[in-house]
């Protein structure tokens, strides 16, 4: 084992620009202990990105999924995308670095990667290290909490026009 203390259940998506490094993942993620519940796309014809972020996020938000992995060809989309929902922290992550700091500073729950930009052995240490990675806390917990402030801010009242 590689240092997660408990195997998560993970939801993955992917456009056809990130659908061989998603295959990849997804092997790497069963191969370790976690539970995946993998959103497509199934092929690398040509499909567009917000129809997986979208699926990701939501299982993500209503905890049918713990955390969420996106893969498009550089990350950016589908972070866009996953984003819009409520109680989503998606971070797209090009290294280590990024992928501790999302986790640990953002508590990010969906980590997105580009396949375009991205080599697998680097993808799979990014998500290993972004799964090994717990939220600190503290000062962060703060800073997280005023994200979701603006996102109940924002969000529409029932009733209201």
């Amino acid at each position: 084992m590689y240092g997660v203390a408990r195997m998560s259940v993970i939801a993955l998506g992917a456009d056809h620009a990130g659908f061989t490094l998603k295959e990849d993942l997804k092997a790497w993620l069963i191969e370790h202990g976690h539970q995946v519940i993998d959103f497509g796309t199934h092929s690398p014809e040509s499909v567009d990105y917000p129809d997986y972020a979208g699926q990701v996020a939501e299982s993500v938000a209503a905890a049918k999924a713990e955390r969420g992995v996106l893969v498009c060809g550089t990350g950016i989309g589908m972070a866009m995308t996953a984003n819009k929902l409520p109680g989503i922290r998606a971070a797209a992550c090009g290294d280590t670095f990024t992928a501790r700091m999302s986790r640990e500073h953002n508590d990010a729950n969906i980590l997105a990667l580009g396949a375009r930009l991205t080599a697998r052995e680097t993808a799979v240490e990014i998500l290993k290290t972004w799964l090994e990675t717990e939220f600190a806390g503290g000062r962060h917990a703060r800073r997280v909490e005023k994200i979701a402030e603006l996102e109940r801010a924002r969000r529409p009242r029932e009733g209201r026009e």
